[in-house]
């Protein structure tokens, strides 16, 4: 008797392997915390101690390097690190990066480490992530778990950073715009935003608050306004966190009670609106804003990477291979 099978059970068949091979494939293109533990063991070691010799040496390069994984992520893919080529304008002299992005050199270093260890293994985009959680730890803040396994990106966009980045010129109502483009709720926002308690802004970036706007300290807005002119010292620095510049701590929160927000930005997250709570209940508990900050933090990082077989495993951070 002859065996035979419909064409539509044939079809189910197909469509079920086809399937089938599909979720394999996205299972196995996923982000994972041991992604390096057989191909460069000692990968998390040594960017740990780079970014450790690097903040002991410059407080300040801790937030630059999680500034950097930051405006990287508005895809997570390193493109933030490329330089312009004959194929494309990089993103470092978009608007929100431009003169103000640092940490490229520890970057570099790291890759070339990592490069002598496992060559062609660890991705930039990789190092990004695990710098920034080295870079909180370091000062003081809290530990996460990064998830790995993303790759580099071979192209870059000036007008996506442009226009993905949020402005410290913003609203309440357009920070929370703009991060839920990304998929942020509104308390996400905030405890992200408490990066700011580190770091340093530039003059030009905080210039207009300073002397127009009213929901600031006299006395603070005085103080500020002596290193920064109505005219001219645009490169001029100020902490971000006037309290404890240097600690990943929970003071940034504090200082908007007291109308000390340094940029416009930072003091909407307090100025009778509906984030108000949120920062009165970071700024009298510590441990909430650091365990909705980590949390924050990892789905960041795992906002659309390049995974599997897509984009490279660049060697040199600053261009494609």
């Amino acid at each position: 008797m002859a065996h035979y099978h419909s064409t539509s059970s044939i079809q189910t068949t197909i469509r079920f392997c086809l399937s089938f091979l599909l979720l394999v494939g996205m299972v196995s293109a996923q982000l994972s915390s041991n992604f390096y533990a057989t191909s460069c063991p000692n990968a998390l070691s040594t960017i740990k101690t780079a970014v450790d010799s690097a903040v002991s040496s410059e407080n300040r390069m801790g937030a630059s390097l999680l500034r950097l994984h930051f405006h990287d992520c508005f895809g997570c893919d390193a493109s933030v690190l490329l330089n312009d080529n004959a194929t494309f304008t990089g993103e470092q002299t978009a608007g929100p990066n431009n003169n103000s992005l640092r940490g490229f050199n520890v970057i570099d270093t790291i890759k070339s480490q990592l490069e002598n260890l496992c060559p062609n293994t660890v991705s930039c985009a990789d190092i990004l992530a695990v710098a920034a959680r080295d870079s909180v730890v370091a000062l003081g803040g809290t530990n996460w778990t990064v998830q790995l396994g993303r790759r580099d990106s071979t192209t870059a966009s000036l007008s996506a950073a442009n226009s993905n980045i949020p402005a410290p010129t913003l609203n309440l109502s357009g920070l929370i715009s703009a991060f839920s483009n990304k998929g942020f709720t509104a308390n996400e926002m905030v405890a992200l935003s408490g990066s700011h308690t580190i770091g340093q802004a530039r003059c030009t970036v905080f210039r207009t608050r300073i002397y127009n706007e009213n929901n600031i300290n006299s006395s603070y807005a005085t103080s500020l306004q002596s290193n920064c002119p109505s005219t001219g010292g645009d490169n001029n620095l100020a902490p971000l966190d006037v309290t404890s510049p240097t600690s990943f701590d929970n003071a940034y929160f504090s200082n908007l009670l007291n109308n000390q927000g340094l940029l416009h930005s930072d003091q909407q997250l307090f100025n009778g609106g509906s984030t108000d709570s949120q920062v009165n209940a970071y700024s009298s508990n510590m441990g909430t804003f650091l365990a909705d900050f980590a949390n924050a933090m990892v789905k960041m990082g795992n906002l659309s990477p390049l995974t599997g077989t897509s984009g490279e495993i660049r060697t040199n951070c600053g261009k494609v291979n």
